[in-house]
């Protein structure tokens, strides 16, 4: 076992960073791409334990055990529930990354969702990348080169990550943990690559469930009515799968703020108490908005996912079907339209996408519509 075995179908990537690791080509700035659940951020990590650990990621020291639980004092990685990352934290990040490491090896500095950078904070780090010191190196993970400030990415060793093949990702799961050959297959289809999301339907009913529910409602949208139930029902799964999360992670946050002001249940709150909650407060719900967009984005991708099951269907493309278990429901989508018209549903749930993410239209708006157009035919029932 090393530290590499966490990446899943990405060989090319582990021999550039194995090698970098030895010595060979190594970079005091590299910038992490692929599609989501690639695992960009794992890559970054694993890369960082490889430096810091004397056998190049052996996994079994404590070094390594250290750097993946997130514990190194020589690992500092940034991480947002918000919007983005702002300037302050950036400043904050460089003036640590400019600090002497602990250790006898590198200060790494991991920066997740770097494409959530706002433009003065992209200026705070561009300038500690040009002028980087000795021992440190920088690790920034988004999801295309695009989506990073060209004059920060030409100052970077690009590592860019493929999606895994349905196969390796259910390799993965049984290796890794312990699920059933048939569940990790299916795990592994419905997931399209997505590692996090793997493991959660290969470990979780619920998510099991919630996603049956997306990818049945193509059939069910035979009316008016059918359309609209739909749609409300998408933004109630969606909503209730995105609330699981933050509120666990909302009631933690309370607790640590309590903890931190000296608050208890009956007692008296110290005067910068209530402006601390309220900032908290405005925190959560805007994550919480982000969530259920997450969330519904994902449940949207699952709908494309039956729609291109079609089309693979009705051109006789070889190979299994994303959503093999509903072979039957994706027959009578082919038998009522035309590969034509689920090219066209595609981009019409793509504009919905667009709607929420980049235009801040209400979800329950954008899937009411969405599902209009994604209605049956009349006439071909």
């Amino acid at each position: 076992m090393t530290v590499w075995d966490s990446l899943v179908g990405q060989v090319r990537a582990i021999e550039a960073m194995k090698a970098a690791a030895a010595g060979h080509g190594m970079s005091h700035a590299w910038l992490f791409t692929g599609p989501p659940g690639s695992g960009r951020s794992n890559a970054a990590v694993a890369l960082a334990a490889a430096l810091q650990c004397e056998e190049g990621g052996c996994d079994a020291c404590h070094t390594c055990h250290t750097v993946q639980a997130g514990t190194h004092a020589d690992v500092t990685v940034v991480r947002t529930e918000k919007l983005s990352i702002g300037v302050d934290e950036v400043r904050d990040l460089v003036r640590r990354s400019a600090l002497a490491p602990v250790g006898r090896r590198w200060q790494v500095m991991i920066v997740e969702d770097a494409d959530r950078l706002t433009e003065q904070a992209c200026n705070a780090l561009l300038k500690a990348i040009e002028e980087p010191t000795e021992r440190t190196v920088w690790m920034l993970c988004a999801p295309t080169v695009e989506d990073v400030l060209p004059t920060i990415r030409s100052r970077c060793r690009l590592v860019t990550l493929a999606t895994p093949s349905a196969e390796d990702v259910a390799a993965f799961l049984v290796r890794a943990d312990d699920i059933d050959p048939g569940l990790a297959a299916y795990a592994a289809r419905a997931s399209q690559g997505h590692i996090g999301r793997a493991r959660a339907l290969a470990r979780d009913e619920a998510t099991r469930n919630r996603r049956r529910e997306v990818v049945s409602i193509p059939a069910k949208l035979t009316s008016l009515g059918a359309c609209m139930t739909a749609a409300a029902n998408l933004a109630e799964v969606t909503k209730e799968e995105a609330d699981v999360v933050t509120s666990r992670l909302d009631e933690r946050e309370k607790a640590d703020l309590d903890t931190a002001y000296g608050v208890v249940e009956r007692g008296r709150r110290p005067r910068d108490y209530a402006p601390a909650l309220a900032a908290l407060e405005r925190g959560q719900k805007t994550r919480a908005k982000r969530r259920q967009l997450d969330v519904v984005d994902r449940g949207l991708m699952d709908l494309v996912s039956v729609y291109r099951d079609a089309i693979t269907l009705a051109t006789g493309a070889s190979g299994a079907l994303v959503n093999e278990e509903i072979r039957g429901d994706i027959a009578e989508i082919v038998r009522s339209s035309t590969p034509e018209l689920n090219l066209r549903r595609i981009q019409w749930i793509f504009d919905a996408r667009e709607q929420m993410l980049e235009f801040n239209v209400q979800p329950a708006l954008a899937l009411e519509s969405m599902m209009l157009a994604l209605k049956v035919p009349e006439g071909s029932r």
